[in-house]
This record gives structure tokens, sequence and C-alpha cells, in this order.
């Protein structure tokens, strides 16, 4: 990435990274899950934690099932829920309108606050308005950069996926790639869509979009190989999530092909993968701090009147890019589930 495409997106992120590091003292936090919903407090929690008035704080995303991504957003909530004396109730359904209903659950419970993702907006505009009726503040994170205005939410955490997209289509550039296969595995989600995009904006090369189901990986690792096979001229796949990327280093061997590997997100596996060389580089876009950050935010807004971004920008999580050259200092994050 070059300097410029840092800068702007890491505009606003430093000050409000100081002052959560500032605030933060983790401590330790009890769960239990049951389904797609599950309330997460801080119960076993001492030192750091707020004594201001209990909060319920609903986290309502469109993760599905078996994406080990939404476990880092999770483990950032969860600490900020524990230094903030709230109780987190988390629940997730990567259909839309299920999405939807589940926010409507959360203003049926009349909680103190909302952050949703917005992988699909529309679908969750008449709720966010039905929140902001009832007078629960709405904030979003991780998708809907480009939405979060305009559904008059708050907030917003998480990465400009256009720019982020663009930064790894110039990356492939440097790295003399020539045709790429971009790898969406959930159709309709506008934050994958934009990824792509923002990768064909900068890429020179000849890039291909290639739909898979996201929920049966042993489908996606078929697909990623059949496409691959058929195409021999592909010398880079483009995952937008970590545990794809991986599958995608397998259909690689399958297919026979010399194609490399990049993505977006982090997990452990995938700081592995980097450190071996089996995946050249991810961007990062720190979900854990997304996470923590919308949590935080909405704890401070009820009980300071704060507002990050001033309402009007919003803070910018990433992108960064990991590779060979700082991995490593990565990984001993990575290895505790918080990058």
């Amino acid at each position: 990435m070059d300097r410029s495409s840092l800068s702007r997106s890491r505009r606003f992120a430093p000050a409000v990274a100081l002052a959560a590091a500032a605030a933060l003292t983790l401590a330790g936090c009890s769960s239990s899950s049951g389904g797609k919903k599950s309330e997460e407090s801080a119960d076993g929690a001492s030192a750091g934690k707020a004594t201001t008035p209990r909060m319920t704080i609903a986290l309502v995303t469109h993760q599905s099932p078996g994406d080990t991504f939404w476990d880092i957003v999770r483990k950032g909530a969860q600490a900020a829920a524990a230094k903030d004396n709230v109780k987190l109730v988390y629940s997730a359904d990567p259909s839309a309108a299920n999405q939807a209903n589940l926010v409507q659950n959360a203003i049926d419970q009349k909680v103190d606050g909302i952050a949703i993702t917005l992988a699909k907006p529309d679908a969750l505009k008449d709720v966010v308005a039905k929140a902001k009726k009832a007078g629960i503040p709405v904030v979003g994170l991780n998708s809907g950069v480009s939405e979060w205005q305009k559904l008059g939410l708050m907030e917003f955490f998480g990465q400009d996926e256009t720019v982020a997209g663009e930064a790894l289509g110039k990356r492939l550039n440097e790295e003399g790639a020539k045709s790429a296969v971009c790898v969406i595995q959930e159709q309709g989600n506008i934050g994958l869509t934009q990824r792509c995009d923002g990768v064909k904006k900068t890429f020179t090369g000849k890039l291909q979009t290639l739909n898979v189901n996201g929920t049966d990986m042993p489908s996606v690792k078929s697909t990623i190989t059949a496409k691959l096979s058929q195409d021999k001229s592909i010398d880079y796949v483009v995952a937008l999530g970590a545990p794809f990327a991986l599958t995608a280093t397998q259909s690689v061997s399958d297919a026979g092909s010399k194609a490399k590997v990049a993505t977006f997100d982090l997990n452990k596996d995938l700081t592995g993968a980097i450190s071996k060389g089996t995946i050249q580089f991810a961007v990062d876009q720190q979900p854990y701090l997304q996470g923590y950050l919308a949590i935080d935010s909405l704890w401070l807004y009820k009980n300071n009147g704060n507002y990050m971004g001033g309402g009007e920008q919003p803070v910018l999580t990433g992108p960064a890019f990991v590779d060979k050259s700082n991995v490593e200092a990565v990984a001993q994050y990575a290895a505790k589930g918080t990058r």
C-alpha cells in the first residue's frame, strides 16, 4: 500500500485507538450461548470494571455458521462489555431478513444500544428507523461504511472496503500478477463486492470474480479447484476471508496450479501460512478493534454523550498489510485471538 492510502485509511483511527488503549484494562469474561443468540456478561470481571449502571447492548451481525472471523469481533466486544459493566447479547444470521428480525427482537427487549453490521443495508433500513424511533442508539461495524450515514447510524467502525481493495490491487501489480480471480463467499454482501470492485480499479491485469457458497467449505474447495483447472492463466487467487484463503491453497494444489494466494483478514492459522509462504499476504482490518469500539462507543454515548468521528466520519480500523516482513509481530496477537 502506498503511504497516501495508508494515511487515508487511518486518518481517524490513531486517536481512537489511543483512547481505547488508555481505557482498556481487560478483565475476565464468562459467556453462554444457545444457537444463534447468546448473552455474554462480565460477572467474573473485577479490575478496571466500570461502576456505571448496568447496560444491555445487542450485537447483531451477518455471521455465517463456522466463520471464525466473527470470533475475533466477539472477543473484542466481550472485552469492552467486561470493562464497561455491559450485558452483551450476541445474535447473528447471514440472511438479511433474519438479521432484521434479530434487530427487532433487540428493540422489543428494550436494550440500551444496538451494534449492527450492514452487509445488506436495504434490508435493515426499516428496522434501524424503528430503533431510532424507540430512542435506542445504533452504531455500525465491519460492513456498510458507504451506507451507515444513509441509514442514520450514529457511528461506524471498520475499514473502507473500496480503499482496501484498491490497495490490494496495487499490491498485485507490485507482485507482477497478470491474471487474478476474486472469490466471493457470500453473494449480495456489499462489503465483499466493494473489495473485488476496489481490486479491479487498480489492478492492471485481468480480474475475474468467482462466487462460492461460503457455508459449504467442501463446495468452496471444489469450485475454486475447478476454476483453476479450467483457467491455467490465473496466477493469483484473492480470497475475502482467512478460512477461504486456507481452503484456496488446497485448491491450488489439487488443480496443479502455480497460482499464489492472497487474502483479506487474518486468523491464527493464516499467520502461520504467511510465515510458511503458502499465502503471500493478507489485508488486516482489525476485527477485534471493531467489536471493542462498537460496544465501548455505546457506553461512552450513554454515559458521557460522546461521539467518535463526530458523527460524520467513520472510525477506520484498516487496511494494513501483513506479510513475511511483519507477520511474526502480528502472530503473537493472532495466537490470542485478538488479530
